[in-house]
């Protein structure tokens, strides 16, 4: 802009100021020029404030800014959208920051990030080094918090012996922290409106505040409350954390990061009973929750010293804020200033469509209840597992915590697997265009074949562990057992998330948030008839008898492969293509 006053630069605007926007893809038309123009008067003390343009509030919003909104609330763990579609058109076009055709009409005064992700302000200019330990941080997050949950079964004998408390009442403790978990698609929204960094904060620090009461509990209804608020606060971790990995990273550098922050709240359960065992074999019950409570609060102050706000669009209202201070023009916006929806509008949305999805679409039922089988098999495991190795082959409370070892060992076997499988959707994409000449494009279909072969390694993993546990037969068999169940199991969580995002990219977020209600149900429901179940069946056919049924959930990944495409084409949530 010739006629751009040196006093602009000196306001300290940048390139954000109506007459020096140097944001890329911006067109210098006439009409950018002519609204820049509108936005400032020279005048040789400074900027005059000016009065926003009549109108301008009542603009409604493009579908282009409606996408943008929701592409980056995708990224968040079980956010939702807050935009209504019957807001677009109406009134003048407000296209979103970086949009991708340069050429579309776009809101002059919409702050985006100058030169994309390079911009200073964007997360994902920040050094790699930098973006691991924020990763780490959370995903340590993510581990105490599911660590937690199993850390406390290792404490029934010893408490349940102070308290005179039932074996089965102390178990509510485990089934109420499971049940507050559920409870996490209730954080997102809020992250929506305050970033990330907040909810981090406030909900860690909750977490903190409700171990105390479970540490120093003088009765048994005491410990089951606190365990419920426990699961509530430190839930954050687990359905945010997911959406600092997109904050942070491009789409093609996602894979790592998303593979450890996917992994670390299924590594927790399974170290979570040999920590609380080494615990409770060398001191006493209370100092499982005193180390939760030191661990906690070493988490919080790396979040508060290590952990910035990464929230795009919390980002990008800060800087349109500093703009509008610098300039004196309430017309700056940032998109998710455009956002029509209250807090509670939002959060009971966030609620609501979960449940609508259940009901109307029986391939997201199906396979939601197929993932909770799995975990709910898994937290049935903290009783089994104690009863079985105890009985049979003598082993005290640390070493029972020992014997998840095969599951951790497999867990992570199949995390360091993912290459091998995105090497299978290339194919699978190379295939299907030599065949029939379509796009190189991936469907959600594609991330299915390793869930069709996690299937029959849980269920046999299954047999192979419950007819192994007999007393004459070494521990180790069924140990690896075990390891062959979580080896699938592991396989078919990262194959069912990612399908369900893929599938419905729309309401994913909704999507697994369904997900992680039904998960959790079945979690909190399974440790509550699993000692019954074992005493009553026995070791071998208890463990059969779960064997049976996940042989029964078998085909669906493989009906959902074959046939997934065409079942999507009449849903009415579910993206076609």
């Amino acid at each position: 802009m010739a006629d751009t006053p040196k006093k602009d630069q000196d306001a300290g605007v940048g390139s954000n100021t109506p007459k020096n926007d140097t944001r890329p893809n911006r067109p210098p038309d006439d009409a950018n020029v002519d609204a820049e123009k509108a936005s400032s008067e020279e005048d040789t003390a400074g900027f005059a404030p000016i009065r926003t343009a009549p109108g301008l509030r009542n603009r409604r919003l493009s579908i282009d800014t409606i996408s943008t909104l929701r592409r980056e609330r995708s990224n968040n763990g079980y956010g939702v959208d807050d935009v209504e579609e019957d807001q677009a058109g109406g009134g003048g076009i407000i296209a979103p920051y970086l949009h991708p055709d340069p050429d579309a009409p776009r809101d002059p005064f919409e702050v985006g990030w100058d030169n994309g992700d390079n911009d200073a302000l964007c997360p994902r200019s920040m050094p790699t080094w930098r973006k691991w330990i924020i990763i780490g941080i959370t995903s340590v997050g993510s581990f105490c918090v599911t660590n937690a949950s199993a850390a406390y079964t290792a404490t029934y004998t010893q408490m349940n012996a102070e308290f005179g408390a039932s074996r089965l009442v102390a178990t509510l403790g485990l089934s109420t922290f499971v049940l507050g978990i559920a409870m996490g698609p209730f954080w997102s929204p809020l992250a929506e409106f305050y970033g990330r960094r907040p909810i981090y904060l406030a909900s860690f620090a909750a977490f903190i505040v409700w171990i105390v009461p479970s540490a120093v509990a003088s009765n048994i209804a005491t410990m089951i409350v606190a365990r419920f608020f426990q699961g509530l606060a430190g839930s954050a971790f687990l359905s945010v954390s997911g959406g600092t990995v997109g904050d942070l990273f491009r789409r093609d550098e996602m894979l790592a990061p998303m593979a450890i922050v996917a992994l670390a709240p299924f590594v927790g359960p399974s170290t979570g009973p040999l920590l609380g065992g080494l615990i409770c074999t060398y001191t006493g019950w209370r100092w499982v929750h005193y180390v939760l409570l030191i661990w906690a609060a070493v988490l919080l102050l790396s979040v508060v010293l290590f952990v910035p706000e990464t929230y795009h669009p919390v980002l990008l209202r800060n800087k349109a804020r500093k703009i509008r201070k610098a300039t004196g023009d309430d017309r700056w916006r940032a998109p998710i200033e455009k956002s029509t929806k209250s807090v509670p509008r939002t959060v009971a949305r966030a609620l609501l469509r979960p449940f609508q999805i259940l009901v109307f679409e029986p391939m997201v039922l199906i396979l939601n209840v197929y993932t909770a089988l799995l975990l709910g098999l898994l937290y049935l495991f903290f009783g089994a597992f104690p009863l079985i190795f105890r009985t049979n082959h003598g082993f005290n409370l640390w070493q029972v915590g020992l014997t998840f070892m095969g599951l951790l060992v497999a867990m992570v076997l199949a995390c360091l697997s993912t290459p091998i499988w995105n090497r299978v959707r290339t194919r699978l994409v190379e295939r299907r265009h030599k065949a029939t000449g379509e796009d190189r494009e991936e469907r959600p279909e594609d991330r299915l074949p390793q869930v069709i072969v996690a299937a029959p390694l849980i269920t046999g993993g299954l047999f192979w562990f419950g007819f192994t546990t007999y007393p004459g037969i070494h521990w180790i068999v069924p140990i690896i057992g075990s390891g062959v169940f979580g080896l699938g199991m592991s396989l078919a969580f990262t194959g069912i998330f990612t399908f369900l995002v893929d599938a419905y990219p729309r309401y994913a977020a909704s999507t697994l948030a369904s997900n992680a209600m039904v998960r959790c149900t079945f979690a909190a429901a399974f440790p509550l008839f699993g000692m019954q179940l074992y005493e009553g069946l026995g070791f071998q056919w208890a463990t059969g008898l779960m064997a049976f049924v996940t042989l029964t959930m078998l085909p669906f990944p493989y009906i959902f492969f074959r046939y997934g495409k065409r079942i999507r084409a009449r849903s009415r949530f579910a993206s076609a293509s």
